[in-house]
């Protein structure tokens, strides 16, 4: 981390912090090119293999498959200006599709088979997707989204895929890879609707050369792939840079805590990425001294922040490391990660390679160092920008090349960067802003609490009240008042809990990410 920048003459002082890592060397390849780079020297080792059935994908079988499918796909006039749609599970099958239509030079954007054929239809328009590829267990939502949409073509993994093979496609299809738009997931951003993220193969390549810098996978690892690859943590993290490094991909299509237990154990996985519900488990529950879980070399997590007590539970009981990052869909998404043996309890890590940011507060002016602000960030992962809507782009870059996060966040001298919370999800409590996630982590420390979500209520005096939801541990009948009583020990009058309501699941995305729309309505 380096020190104020001189200010321009007239202006305001920065203080831009910077990665201490060499900046990354991209290289001119596709996402497709960089990630099948090793497949011919690694022939038969398995790339993926699917949990439930323990059926292996070799790398010399997965990128035939990408090939052979690109060449169906070109032969069918799919190409650039092509933009197909893929709603499926964790399978290997995801990966190939994804790639071989980047393969093709075409674009894909990849939906939430969570969402109703509403939501669906809504983002089948906005991208412009003429086919959905989907697995016979959505077939029913995806066709009805097609008919709102007007799309005619819904083809499924399991029987459609072997015909749409061809004459494998030996070379990329030729593309610009800094303005080509090889992927479109959506995300709310900031503010507002859904969103189409304009994501280029250079800046998933970027992205990926960045990440390595401070997580150096590789051929060893086995990684257990439960977050979704139509989200981008489990499409860059475990779908692309784990095949880039040469490692081998465990895929399920949903979470099972004993499921994931008996596969580290038989697959000897090394790494588990996870979101901090799925840490937390593996700190409490007691099912998991039944496993060897000795492979595990490092828990890292992602998605949402993850409290430092949680993050040493679990390392303690795994004997492992546990790090965590920081980043959203807009950015490829990685722009912080700790690094192993750098960690700090509740610290997202430092900026990786490249990458440059800026703390600063409501006017657009960089706060004292340590001091909270909104986290701006500037490197080759951002964005190109949002798909049909220059005005929210506008909003979410400046003229200056900066991604306005909406997250607020602290950094230390180390150059540790400490996620407070989102600004949109900050509780106004008497003019006072009390941060959701801040209660959440020492709630969470509570050992008759499994897990907790605050959010903001509205009140006539106070303008808004904090509120916990909080799912009690097995066995616990804790009340309202012994919790609301363990936060005002801990915190200043204006941050404590004001109501408890107790639910039986905290509702949550599948990366993990707490619904609190949801809990609003109630």
């Amino acid at each position: 981390m380096t020190g104020p920048i001189p200010p321009v003459r007239g202006s305001l002082p920065r203080m831009i912090l910077r990665s201490t890592k060499p900046d990354p060397v991209v290289p001119d390849l596709t996402v497709t090119q960089y990630i099948l780079q090793r497949a011919d020297e690694l022939g038969d080792k398995a790339a993926f293999i699917e949990g439930t059935s323990g059926r292996e994908v070799t790398y010399a079988a997965f990128a035939h498959g990408v090939k052979a499918l690109a060449g169906g796909l070109q032969a069918r006039g799919v190409g650039p200006g092509t933009t197909w749609a893929l709603m499926a599970p964790n399978v290997p099958e995801y990966a190939m599709v994804f790639h071989a239509l980047a393969w093709a030079g075409a674009t894909v954007t990849t939906l939430n088979p969570t969402y109703g054929a509403e939501e669906i239809a809504f983002q089948l328009k906005d991208s412009g997707a003429t086919t959905i590829v989907t697995v016979g267990l959505f077939e029913e939502t995806a066709r009805s989204a097609a008919e709102q949409a007007g799309l005619e073509q819904v083809l499924l993994l399991e029987s459609d895929l072997a015909g749409l093979m061809s004459e494998p496609l030996a070379e990329q299809v030729p593309v610009s890879l800094t303005e080509h738009v090889v992927v479109l997931p959506y995300s709310s951003g900031t503010t507002g609707f859904p969103k189409g993220v304009m994501l280029t193969h250079r800046n998933l390549v970027a992205n990926l050369e960045q990440f390595f810098g401070h997580l150096p996978l590789g051929s060893d690892e086995t990684c257990y792939a439960v977050l979704p690859f139509f989200h981008i943590y489990g499409m860059q993290i475990l779908m692309n840079a784990m095949i880039a490094r040469g490692g081998t991909v465990v895929t399920v299509p949903r979470f099972d805590l004993v499921q994931m237990l008996e596969l580290t154990q038989t697959h000897g996985i090394t790494r588990l990425f996870l979101v901090p519900p799925i840490v937390l488990a593996l700190a409490k529950h007691p099912i998991i001294d039944k496993y060897d879980l000795s492979s595990v070399r490092q828990i890292f997590s992602g998605a949402a922040p993850l409290g430092g007590e949680i993050a040493e539970a679990a390392a303690r009981r795994l004997d492992c490391t546990v790090g965590q990052g920081y980043g959203m869909t807009e950015l490829s998404p990685v722009t912080h990660s700790v690094e192993d043996g750098d960690y700090k309890a509740s610290s997202v890590g430092t900026l990786v390679a490249g990458t440059e940011a800026r703390v600063v507060d409501d006017e657009g002016n960089d706060v004292e160092p340590g001091s909270p602000g909104e986290i701006w960030v500037r490197g080759p992962q951002v964005m190109k920008g949002y798909l049909n809507n220059p005005d929210a782009t506008a909003i979410t870059i400046d003229a200056d090349g900066w991604l306005h996060t909406g997250d607020v966040a602290t950094v230390d001298a180390d150059g540790h960067t400490f996620i407070v919370d989102r600004l949109k999800e900050l509780i106004k409590y008497k003019g006072f802003q009390v941060p959701p996630a801040e209660l959440e982590a020492l709630l969470i420390t509570h050992s008759d609490v499994a897990d907790v979500a605050v959010i903001g209520i509205p009140d006539e005096d106070a303008g808004e009240l904090p509120k916990a939801f909080v799912v009690r541990a097995p066995g616990s009948d804790v009340d309202a008042g012994t919790l609301q009583a363990f936060v005002a020990d801990h915190v200043s009058t204006y941050k404590r809990v004001r109501q408890v309501e107790f639910i039986d699941a905290i509702p949550k995305s599948a990366s993990g990410k707490i619904l609190r729309r949801e809990l609003r309505a109630r």
